[in-house]
């Protein structure tokens, strides 16, 4: 299992997710993102408009991706 905090993922806060895929975590992320959504966050709305931007761009959006699983593939197990 390996962690990874909302704002490794893209996000703006330090809240951790554990998982033992790069799919289980991000899929934890998303659920995350949307409770924030509902709750309306600032900080987290801010992070959700940086990234539409992102994926404005499938190319970047697919490095960035990639970026991020390598960077979940290099950690250390919990």
């Amino acid at each position: 299992m390996k962690t990874m905090t909302c704002k490794q993922l893209g996000g703006a806060c330090d809240k951790a997710f554990h998982a033992n895929s790069f799919e289980e975590i991000a899929n934890q992320s998303k659920q995350h993102g949307m409770a924030m959504f509902q709750a309306k966050d600032e900080a987290h709305l801010q992070a959700m408009s940086d990234m539409q931007a992102l994926m404005q761009k499938p190319e970047t959006m697919a490095e960035w991706l990639e970026r991020k699983k390598q960077e979940f593939e290099a950690l250390p197990e919990n």
